[in-house]
């Protein structure tokens, strides 16, 4: 596993991975960088519709913000999970998609998954950016301040997003079912968020409340959603939930790639 100093000499090389990722991203693609925003808006057109027109769904009232727009209540939470998702089923075949470079020489092989995130990062940022201005467009002014706290959970979330591309991208080397399994999972821990809909609508079912408190996501778009929608500080005991799962996940996945990765390229 790679070590602090082969991580210190590895910067250029991780900056170049970054770099190749995010070039061949939309590479030959006639709208290029702006997938990166239609892709997000499309979905919420379509929840929009469904949600809000079919099963009368409405957005919780923003405090002190004001606001009682759907779109931007869903925006909100969906874009960090959505980088969640597109990290990691973008890292899951990232070894195997570079068995040949593997094989040729050595470097930090885990830096793989990790240009992953940080391009993808890259993409989230600029969705993130442009959620900004529509917020303030809409007159929900008090985001801007909180600007800096937005960065650092979207820096929490990239933790939590690279120990899940870590683990899930190892394994997939040995058991090549997970990229499929996660699609299916992924799928579920969506419906299973209070993304589509707000968390005061569920009720009081023991077993789904249960899962929603377990669930880090929850806490995730809880805090995102306070800071930007809101205009507030966010809650202070789910946010440190949040931030504890997303050291706990990175913890994980950098221990099980240590553990896997002496035969990865016998295996690729």
């Amino acid at each position: 596993m790679t070590t602090i100093a082969e991580y210190r000499g590895s910067k250029e090389l991780l900056a170049n991975l970054t770099l190749r990722e995010l070039r061949s991203k939309y590479k030959r693609s006639f709208l290029g960088w702006t997938w990166s925003l239609v892709n997000p808006l499309v979905n919420t057109l379509v929840y929009t519709v469904v949600f809000l027109d079919f099963f009368h769904a409405h957005a919780v009232k923003g405090t002190p913000s004001g606001l009682t727009i759907y779109s931007l209540y869903l925006l909100c939470a969906m874009l960090p999970f959505n980088y969640v998702q597109s990290t990691v089923m973008g890292s899951i075949g990232s070894l195997i998609g570079n068995g040949n470079l593997i094989k040729k020489t050595y470097f930090p092989r885990d830096l793989l998954p990790a240009a992953t995130t940080l391009s993808n990062l890259v993409s989230h940022g600029i969705e993130m950016g442009l959620l900004t201005v529509i917020l303030v467009v809409f007159g929900q002014w008090r985001v801007l301040p909180f600007l800096p706290i937005v960065v650092l959970l979207m820096a929490v979330n990239a933790v939590f997003a690279c120990g899940m591309a870590l683990m899930f991208s190892i394994i997939n080397v040995y058991f090549r079912d997970v990229e499929h399994f996660m699609a299916i999972f992924f799928l579920l821990w969506f419906y299973g968020t209070p993304i589509i809909y707000p968390l005061g609508q569920i009720g009081h079912h023991p077993l789904i409340l249960t899962i929603l408190k377990i669930n880090p996501m929850t806490d995730m778009s809880t805090a995102f959603r306070a800071v930007m929608y809101n205009g507030t500080l966010p809650p202070l005991l789910p946010t440190a939930y949040f931030v504890a799962s997303a050291v706990v996940m990175f913890a994980i996945g950098y221990k099980v790639f240590a553990r896997m990765e002496g035969r990865l390229a016998e295996e690729l």
